[in-house]
């Protein structure tokens, strides 16, 4: 097992900044889940990591808080729950220090704008061809 949590391929997370906090799960096991401790929670503060630099550290407070929460209680065994807790944790924090690309504002074509209106002069002729017959013929 690795000594920290890979986030990107520029960022990992030392595993002793994140609290791994265990209890008894709600979901399947029958008798098995009254005695383990299989629920597993990943916590991560933020604000007290000292693997992030201060650009990440403003983005994930911005977007995210001050900590950072993953739980899963799906498998049977603390140990697959403990990997997709560790799992979960980083596509939140990655999904949070991903930057957005900008966009560049386009204007429609001269063809579109044109289809457009051939359209919207289509769709009134058909609502016109579906009105009663005047009486004034």
């Amino acid at each position: 097992m690795a000594e920290e949590l890979r986030i990107d391929e520029r960022l990992a997370i030392p595993l002793a900044e994140i609290e791994l906090r265990t209890s008894r799960s709600s979901g399947p096991g029958g008798q098995h889940a009254n005695v383990t401790a299989s629920r597993v929670e990943a916590v991560f503060d933020i604000e007290a990591s000292r693997a992030l630099d201060e650009a990440r550290r403003a983005r994930l407070l911005d977007r995210l808080g001050p900590v950072v929460t993953a739980v899963a209680q799906d498998g049977r065994s603390q140990y697959r729950n403990r990997e997709l807790a560790l799992s979960r944790l980083a596509a939140k924090l990655g999904g949070a220090l991903r930057v957005p690309r900008h966009r560049r504002p386009t204007k429609p074509t001269r063809a579109s704008r044109k289809r457009r209106l051939e359209q919207k002069r289509r769709t009134g002729e058909r609502k016109r061809s579906r009105r009663r017959p005047s009486t004034e013929d």
